[in-house]
């Protein structure tokens, strides 16, 4: 991970930074978290990335898999970008690969 932020191999959605900060309780822990994440600066995006997250909001719920707002929105840009997604939570994604 340290040669991906070096080699500036890293992109921030503002809901990602929402996501990260939200439910931290201790405001000393917040501000020391806020202030190194403020060395990713927020990916600019545009309508096609919001468009293409409800479009696949919209075929997995019709396929029965459900997923936040944001889930489908981190998806699109990813997609749109060619970008992967890093994470430390463990899905099954290979069972719901879209087509």
């Amino acid at each position: 991970m340290q040669n991906l932020i070096t080699d500036d191999q890293v992109a921030m959605l503002g809901a990602i930074r929402q996501e990260i900060l939200s439910g931290i309780r201790n405001f000393e822990q917040f501000t020391c978290l806020q202030d190194y994440l403020q060395a990713f600066p927020d990916l600019e995006l545009i309508a096609e990335d919001y468009e293409l997250a409800a479009e696949f909001f919209n075929t997995c719920r019709s396929n029965g898999i459900q997923g936040s707002n944001t889930d489908f929105l981190i998806c699109a840009v990813a997609h749109r970008r060619s970008y992967s997604i890093l994470t430390l939570v463990q899905i099954a994604s290979s069972q719901y690969a879209l087509q």
